[in-house]
């Protein structure tokens, strides 16, 4: 994402750009086949990394969407967003649902306002009021911070502790502590930064129209991403001038101050140095600090810390399923799952077309889609985290997991006899004889970043200290704060106006933009810059019965 930002921004102003990938174009936010399921002139079956969606509060990537061009739309790739209408909390042993918004299906079945509302009456009744009460003014607290204080203290204290998990009901660690951070951000709520899952949270609960934005709040893509965004943006990009090479940079040489080469080697093993006037080093953050050597790092010292960033897991597998599982219109969140998955059906969001006439032998009609957050606890049928058990192990694991929760109140949502067959994302890697089970079997080429306590202070900026250097990757300070795709492609543009004011060239910078801040907190937010200036706690930072 980061990459091909970077070359689009800069085609666009006359530079003259080549682009070094390793592996695939699009990076994490591709499709891709899963080789060998097409039949009878049929494409294979779409695989991906974990599903992905656009939320109302991204701005940098929508704005990128419309300067692609696509057949038949107005607005470029962008038309090929279509909105998601619920989003699904959902709970095993027979627990009810939250159904986001609760309005009945179409077909006048009132279950969903039934589930919500005795989810409501449920939650309300097993996390104590008090709780509930104070959870609630821990969020207002946040919302109301001035970012001075965001910066300077909450970015310095963990979710759990900001939230005072410790000594709470067990219901409200899982639905309050540990469920908003694993199932959000694949972090883990004792590290996970305040300063990012609470900016993540407001963002959330501004992504409406009130906000300015004419967007849904929550949008898919209406076929694999390959076919109607990666591929038409990487045609558009080579209709531009943009080269690609199929190729690994193996190191930066830094002379006289400034990179003067890169050094890469191709398919076939061969290697050969690269020399250019800028280089974006657009990796992400696991793979970028391997190329600081010390020169570098002597050079630009804010790159070493780089090396304290925290990377995890956070993979998709999705499920082939001989018949339309609709399980929501939306997104779906499995909250009492142990390892934190996520799902989405596909075919309702891909364009009224039948999967069965465009892809695999003819049998599949829908995709169930799932991310996996936490690989790291161990699972219901196996006992073992899903970084110790074998691709059919997993696929089992969580089909079991997700059964758990959506067969369990008298609905057989996900019967096992729908099940065709699964794709597991191709970033995890086993070797060729399997080791017993106890012990890691698998390795993971795409990591997710995590934003830790005190992280933002360890991440670089766009521009670095050496001239002609500059960053794009989710990792790089960026308003968004988060490893996403929003976050990739601003850092890109960053990049190309640093870029630009290096170079002394008179085109426009990329346009940047800003999360909404609702203008009846400035006041507050005001408030609080001063009295973090001369150490006073938050207005609403004060004691709470039973602390």
């Amino acid at each position: 994402m980061a990459g091909l930002t970077a070359a689009h921004e800069l085609v666009e102003r006359g530079f003259n750009v080549v682009v070094y990938e390793r592996k695939a174009l699009g990076g994490k936010a591709r499709s891709m086949p899963y080789r060998g399921t097409g039949r009878g002139g049929r494409r294979d079956l779409p695989g991906e990394h974990g599903f992905r969606f656009f939320p109302g509060f991204y701005q940098h990537v929508p704005d990128t969407m419309r300067r692609i061009p696509y057949p038949g739309n107005e607005n470029g790739v962008f038309d090929n967003l279509v909105a998601a209408l619920q989003t699904v909390f959902s709970r095993s042993n027979g627990r009810p649902d939250f159904i986001l918004p609760p309005v009945p299906r179409s077909n006048g079945d009132p279950y969903e306002l039934e589930q919500t509302t005795l989810a409501a009456l449920y939650e309300g009744t097993t996390i104590p009021p008090q709780e509930s009460s104070f959870f609630a003014r821990q969020f207002a607290m946040f919302l109301t911070s001035s970012e001075e204080r965001r910066l300077g203290q909450w970015e310095y204290t963990s979710w759990w502790d900001y939230v005072r998990a410790e000594g709470k009901s067990d219901e409200y660690k899982r639905m309050l502590a540990i469920g908003v951070t694993r199932n959000l951000v694949a972090a883990k709520a004792e590290t996970a930064s305040t300063r990012t899952i609470g900016r993540m949270a407001e963002q959330f609960l501004y992504a409406h129209p009130r906000s300015g934005s004419r967007e849904a709040p929550d949008r898919l893509l209406n076929r694999p991403t390959i076919e109607v965004w990666i591929a038409p943006w990487v045609r558009h990009l080579r209709a531009g001038g943009v080269r690609f090479r199929r190729a690994t940079v193996e190191s930066l040489e830094l002379r006289h101050g400034k990179i003067a080469s890169a050094r890469v080697r191709d398919r076939r093993g061969r290697r050969r140095e690269v020399g250019a006037d800028w280089f974006v080093c657009a990796m992400p953050a696991e793979r970028a600090r391997r190329r600081w050597s010390r020169a570098i790092l002597r050079a630009d010292p804010q790159l070493a810390g780089m090396r304290e960033l925290v990377t995890d897991w956070m993979n998709g597998i999705q499920f082939y399923l001989d018949r339309q599982v609709p399980l929501v219109a939306g997104h779906l969140s499995y909250v009492d799952a142990p390892w934190a998955l996520t799902s989405i059906s596909q075919q309702q969001f891909w364009d009224g077309r039948d999967l069965s006439r465009g892809y695999g032998d003819g049998r599949v009609r829908d995709i169930l889609s799932v991310d996996i957050s936490n690989w790291h606890d161990k699972g219901i049928l196996y006992g073992r985290p899903a970084m110790e058990c074998s691709p059919k192990e997993i696929a089992r694991e969580v089909f079991a997991q997700i059964q758990a929760h959506v067969n369990d109140n008298g609905r057989e949502e996900l019967p096992s006899s729908a099940l065709l067959s699964w794709h597991l994302d191709p970033a995890i890697r086993y070797p060729r004889r399997l080791q017993r089970p106890g012990r890691r079997l698998a390795t993971n080429d795409e990591r997710l970043l995590i934003n830790t306590i005190g992280s933002w202070y360890k991440r670089p900026d766009a521009t670095t200290a050496i001239p002609n250097l500059f960053l794009a990757s989710d990792y790089v300070r960026t308003n968004i704060d988060l490893a996403t795709m929003e976050g990739a492609n601003e850092s890109a543009r960053a990049a190309v106006a640093g870029i630009l004011r290096a170079s002394g060239a008179s085109a426009s910078p990329p346009r940047m933009y800003k999360l909404f801040e609702p203008p009846e907190f400035e006041a507050a937010k005001r408030e609080d810059a001063e009295r973090f200036k001369h150490g006073q706690p938050h207005v609403l930072d004060t004691p709470w019965p039973g602390d």
